[in-house]
């Protein structure tokens, strides 16, 4: 191995931070998702018919993603201003504070019409923690890699978000098979929500003891830190802002599809208990994270817009035979279905980290990054779980929500070829309007690879 190739000291325990902290934000952040299908229609939302309380419920889901732009704004203009390991603290602060106070939360049989005004006030700052989360965790293991590596190193924050998955559906499944019905609905939903006191003990441990990333380390020793990096990114930049979220519309959307509308699908219509939707969603995970890895180590040797291009094409072709397969209602084919659509999901994760990075140079980074990955997903996995609810509802038949997942991947699968257009190649740099294609300096040092 070169010393090119070699990471600085302390990239190691970078990575490891934005694994275990994505990991436990987003925990935090889909544990909401499992109890909106188990337990808060009807513990927040009682005397509605189930359908208006599932509905209820994913609209206070959707309250999370409506916050995190917000979250994104204000922590990616001081993470470029200030760098990015201050922000990381914050933003697992928030949501560490946010999720306990879920846990604790009265009902609304104690509380009455508090409870459900509490829970959205709650449910919008773990938005806004989770909004600011990504983009930090992924410049901080993309900014700390090797060159030829930033794909690979950039697939550690990507691999926590199913790793947040497998342990929040864990812990239900946990609760719900050791407990009566009695007993969960009357205290043990609360658990894996005061959980998360612990983890992010553990996780704050970590990312304290990580020193700040090299690149802005770079852009300050230069002088070159953007007074008002936010708009920089709206004035010169938004038509890769948009693109970039446009690229994550159909992976966020099918995932929520995936990880929460199947789960209250497969109880309500088809008929399995809660243990075993559960422990289906459990088993596909460790799929989905190799998903997420064989993209990223693609994108190292293919090039980042390559791999995700193809990863997009599969994506829109699982979206045409998901809910066909589903509905056999038979189990090993409902799990063959999410077994590919998680492997299918988990190649467009896996590159994104590095191909969102490439898009900005270093001094507005964390302000675009965030930006297009929280509009991507406000579009995206915020509204899906209640528009498959309300287009089952509606049509009675899963057809309404298999077109619906067709259109949002044609509309990421457009975006991606839109961006592999404006570079000319698949090339490895940004794509800022203020700066088009040669490549920020930055950008150019830290990985000078050069992709077919």
């Amino acid at each position: 191995m070169t010393t090119a190739a070699v990471a600085h000291p302390g990239a190691k325990r970078a990575v490891l931070a934005s694994f275990v902290g994505t990991a436990i934000e987003w925990y935090d952040f889909f544990i909401y998702g499992t109890a909106a299908v188990l337990i808060i229609g009807p513990q927040f939302f009682p005397g509605q018919s189930s359908v208006a309380g599932t509905l209820a419920a994913f609209a206070t889901f959707a309250v999370g993603f409506i916050a995190r732009p917000i979250g994104g704004m204000v922590m990616g203009h001081y993470g470029d201003r200030i760098g990015r390991k201050s922000m990381l603290v914050l933003s697992l602060s928030i949501m560490g504070a946010a999720t306990v106070g879920i846990g604790l939360l009265p009902t609304y049989a104690s509380i009455g019409v508090a409870a459900p005004i509490i829970l959205v006030m709650l449910r919008f700052i773990q938005g806004i923690g989770v909004g600011g989360e990504w983009g930090g965790a992924v410049l901080m293991a993309t900014e700390n890699a090797p060159p030829g590596k930033r794909g690979l190193y950039g697939a550690a924050p990507q691999l926590g978000v199913p790793a947040g998955v497998l342990l929040a559906n864990l812990v239900f499944l946990a609760m719900t098979t050791s407990l009566s019905d009695e007993a969960f609905y009357d205290w043990g939903w609360r658990v894996p929500f005061l959980f998360s006191f612990v983890l992010v003990g553990v996780a704050m441990w970590i990312r304290l003891g990580v020193g700040e990333s090299p690149e802005f380390a770079k852009t300050q020793k230069r002088g070159e830190v953007a007074k008002m990096p936010l708009l920089e990114v709206l004035t010169k930049n938004k038509r890769t802002v948009a693109l970039a979220a446009g690229t994550f519309i159909a992976t966020n959307a099918i995932a929520y599809i995936f990880m929460v509308y199947v789960l209250s699908y497969g109880t309500t219509e088809l008929g399995f208990t809660k243990s075993t939707m559960l422990g289906v969603l459990i088993g596909v995970c460790p799929i989905w994270m190799a998903g997420m890895a064989f993209g990223a180590y693609k994108a190292d040797h293919w090039g980042t817009v390559t791999v995700y291009t193809w990863a997009s094409v599969a994506i829109l072709a699982m979206s045409v035979v998901f809910f066909p397969l589903i509905n056999t209602a038979s189990l090993p084919i409902i799990v063959l279905a999410m077994a590919l659509m998680a492997f299918a999901l988990g190649c467009t994760a896996g590159p994104q980290s590095a191909l969102f990075t490439e898009l900005f140079p270093a001094h507005i980074r964390y302000s675009g990054a965030s930006l297009g990955y929280q509009l991507g997903a406000i579009l995206g996995g915020g509204l899906a779980p209640m528009i498959a609810t309300a287009l089952y509802a509606g049509f009675g038949t899963t057809h309404a929500i298999t077109v619906y997942c067709v259109i949002v991947s044609l509309i990421s699968l457009a975006a991606i070829l839109a961006l592999r257009a404006r570079r000319g190649e698949d090339s490895g740099t940004p794509v800022s309007e203020s700066a088009p294609v040669p490549a920020a300096a930055a950008i150019a040092d830290a990985n000078p690879r050069v992709e077919a």
